[in-house]
């Protein structure tokens, strides 16, 4: 018999073999592997034997390796949960490219001096071409400017009758027009044309907010055979299979690579909340190449200002445990990662993403997890009738998701209503230590407080609302089950269900350590009804910080600069807290009930600001002076020993923690503009400036000789001695020469008096200003 400690050692050792993971490696395109068995042409071929190897084989654990070059997909790539555990890494150096185009073989001829012309295969078709890498532009009115604004280039009169009557073939034109009140864009075809000339339309479902209308200025119209008119446009007439180009100079046209985009999802990872997809890894991988999605059918987003296209280049729902790490996303015609539905731990680190058409990360959860939804701004559903349990009704959203360490920009660049982080009806996501910038609308945006939880931290934020208007670089709603459209009802019913904003956001959302710019908006701008934040140690370079409506938002140890604190629209016993912060401006409220649990303990730029709150009852042990920061030129904005605001219990933060860490993206990260700093009085720095205003160069009259050559009767006011092509004063009845000298019934002597009204009045879209023009007074409305 033998000993039954040598029947354990055998029955163990047996249980470690059995138990060992099997690797498998498999390759696509030139493999370093001498098994053929193991090496293929397709992503798709690889994703069929990764089935089979964890079919065949427990515990087994299969990388696919993609290998330098173009991959291009017939379909999009499907990944279930057959496949939990599969990793698919790309190269160090990204080189490993998965497009979802076709490389299309043509033969171009002459159609005209500046035209080329060929047949493309009927079964070919695509809304976008590229030509040796490069977006080219589809045939478009007015014709594309990097710097033109809107679409790079907009008209009043871009599907005018006028216009139109010269189109040989105007249905199947495409329209895009920004918002009435620039919240954000329509799309629409143009399905035919009516009796009087006027395009009639299809589309406009891309906004939440639709009753305004399209606005009169912001228009573009492409895809119009007559508008190809510039080297790089190209038009595709569906009916005689001919592709007809402008090819840019110096190109070998018969030569070059030509790519036509045919795909909206490259890869779909999908599973249910029942049967999720687990443990996929997305590593080292360049994305390009997605359909335009704008006509795909899109769904609002509760009561925010959004509807949106479900879906993405990376499209991810019923999941637990994916990563996508360290990828490149370029060139796509719609959302880059989408994240649906039931998710946990999603992980998206390390990636660049940039010239995109829409979002770059998404967090959308499914409406059914919310309890008595509104789907419209005017839509409200009645106490009575109302579920009234707090948090989610089941597991169907996205939480905690994690977007770390990367470096977005240049996105929205056909869809406005974007932004470079997305998140509704989610909760615990972490968006930290990324660089967002070069934006439509928002850079970080969450569109209601189902269910917050969210952490903000040590991003990078700027240069946003460049396309769009009344927003923020971050920006949230809070429309959730207390909103009423109507204030007087909302009041009341606040007032006799105090815990109701709860219900919703349940969780406190934090931001803290960023750094945020917007010179379109505001900084942070928490608008309608955004219920439980906590937000501190935050620089905001420009644009302030708003609290619209709304509970229980403690806002401490920020620093604003050249701007302050704009209170909108607050209920009695908000429990709001806005203390120990250093702002440059006195407090821009408007019609206020209260003034919450604590305002107090913050420092004012001078004993005039800091009179004007205490009048209000307010800032009862607040102090004014200059702030004495350390290196404002440089972007240290940290406060000095003897500073006034450490009086007050502000402490310093880290100047150099804000946006992407990792060093090759860092690298490649822009920063913002620091400002020019005018808002302290009796700062040296204060008084002999110049400042960049909207695209107008602004100098204070300080001079005799400056006023003797305006005609002014005083030294003031403020003289615009350039203006910007392009920009929102090109726009204007302003002109270089001007001298701005009152605003909105107020006078005013310099830029500080400027700003102050401007930030005061900006939210209405315009100002009213006083100006001396050619030895007279002129109002400007």
């Amino acid at each position: 018999m033998k000993p039954i400690f040598l029947t354990l050692t055998v029955l163990w050792a047996f249980l470690l073999i059995s138990c060992q993971t099997k690797e498998f490696h498999l390759y696509v395109g030139d493999s370093p592997s001498e098994s053929t068995e193991m090496t293929f042409d397709k992503i798709q071929d690889a994703l069929k034997k990764a089935e089979q190897l964890y079919a065949e084989n427990e515990n087994s654990e299969v990388t696919i390796h993609l290998m330098k070059g173009n991959h291009y997909l017939e379909s999009s790539l499907s990944i279930t949960p057959e496949l939990n555990g599969l990793s698919i890494v790309g190269t160090e150096d990204g080189s490993a490219v998965v497009k979802g185009s076709h490389e299309l073989a043509l033969n171009w001829e002459k159609h005209s001096d500046t035209l080329w012309m060929t047949k493309v295969p009927s079964d070919v078709v695509f809304d976008q071409l590229f030509v040796n890498g490069k977006r080219q532009v589809l045939a478009r009115y007015p014709n594309y400017d990097e710097n033109g604004g809107h679409w790079q280039g907009h008209a009043e009169d871009a599907f005018a009758p006028e216009r139109i009557k010269n189109w040989s073939k105007p249905i199947g034109a495409i329209v895009h027009a920004m918002h009435a009140g620039e919240w954000g864009d329509f799309h629409y075809e143009i399905s035919g044309i009516d009796e009087n000339g006027e395009a009639i339309l299809k589309g406009g479902h891309q906004n939440n907010r639709p009753s305004a209308g399209i606005h009169q200025r912001y228009r573009m119209v492409e895809n119009v055979f007559e508008e190809l008119d510039s080297p790089g446009e190209w038009y595709l007439d569906d009916d005689t299979h001919t592709l007809y180009y402008w090819p840019e100079k110096n190109l070998d046209i018969q030569n070059a690579l030509f790519e036509g985009v045919h795909l909206k999802h490259l890869i779909d990872i999908k599973g249910s909340m029942d049967n999720p997809v687990r443990d996929i890894l997305i590593e080292g991988i360049t994305f390009e190449h997605a359909q335009r999605t704008i006509m795909e059918s899109y769904e609002p987003l509760l009561r925010s200002d959004w509807t949106i296209y479900r879906g993405g280049a990376l499209f991810i729902e019923g999941t637990e445990h994916i990563t996508i790490k360290d990828c490149e996303f370029t060139n796509l015609g719609g959302n880059v990662i989408f994240v649906s539905d039931y998710n946990r731990d999603t992980k998206i680190v390390g990636n660049h993403i940039h010239n995109t058409a829409a979002s770059a990360v998404s967090f959308v959860g499914n409406s059914s997890a919310v309890r008595s939804p509104a789907f419209q701004y005017g839509e409200f559903v009645t106490l009575e009738e109302m579920d009234t349990i707090k948090g989610p009704a089941n597991d169907l959203y996205p939480k905690g998701g994690l977007v770390d360490n990367n470096l977005i920009y240049r996105t929205g660049r056909l869809e406005k209503q974007t932004a470079g982080v997305q998140i509704s009806m989610a909760m615990d996501i972490t968006v930290s230590n990324n660089s967002i910038y070069d934006v439509p609308r928002a850079g970080i945006n969450i569109s209601e407080g189902t269910w917050g939880g969210h952490m903000i931290a040590y991003n990078d934020v700027f240069n946003t609302v460049l396309e769009s208007g009344d927003h923020g670089s971050f920006n949230s709603w809070g429309r959730d089950r207390f909103w009423h459209p109507n204030r007087g009802v909302m009041d009341q019913m606040a007032a006799e269900n105090p815990n109701m904003p709860l219900w919703d956001a349940i969780n406190t959302t934090v931001i803290k350590n960023n750094r945020f710019r917007c010179d379109h908006g505001w900084d942070i701008d928490l608008d309608d009804g955004s219920s439980n934040y906590k937000i501190y140690n935050n620089l905001c370079l420009n644009g302030g910080l708003k609290l619209r409506e709304g509970f229980h938002r403690t806002v401490e140890n920020n620093i604003m600069v050249n701007n302050g604190f704009h209170p909108h629209v607050w209920f009695k016993n908000s429990g709001d807290i806005f203390r120990r912060n250093i702002v440059l401006t006195d407090h821009k409220d408007i019609r206020l009930q209260d003034w919450g649990k604590e305002i107090d303990y913050n420092l004012f730029p001078d004993q005039e600001a800091l009179a004007d709150a205490q009048k209000d009852g307010v800032d009862e042990h607040s102090l004014y002076g200059d702030p004495l920061f350390v290196d404002p030129e440089n972007g240290n904005y940290t406060v000095s020993e003897d500073s006034p605001a450490l009086k007050l219990g502000f402490t310093n933060f880290s100047m150099d923690s804000f946006g992407v860490k990792i060093p090759a993206l860092r690298k490649l990260a822009k920063t913002p503009d620091l400002p020019v700093l005018w808002s302290i009085s009796g700062s040296k720095k204060s008084k002999s400036i110049t400042l960049n205003w909207l695209g107008g160069h602004l100098k204070n009259i300080e001079t005799l000789a400056e006023r003797s050559a305006s005609g002014l009767s005083e030294t003031a006011g403020v003289l615009i001695t350039k203006i910007d092509p392009e920009s929102v004063l090109s726009t204007s009845e302003l002109e270089v020469g001007d001298v701005i000298i009152g605003g909105e019934g107020v006078q005013i002597n310099n830029i500080k008096d400027l700003m102050k009204v401007y930030q005061e009045h900006n939210w209405k879209g315009g100002l009213n200003l006083k100006i001396f023009r050619n030895q007279k007074e002129v109002e400007l409305y």
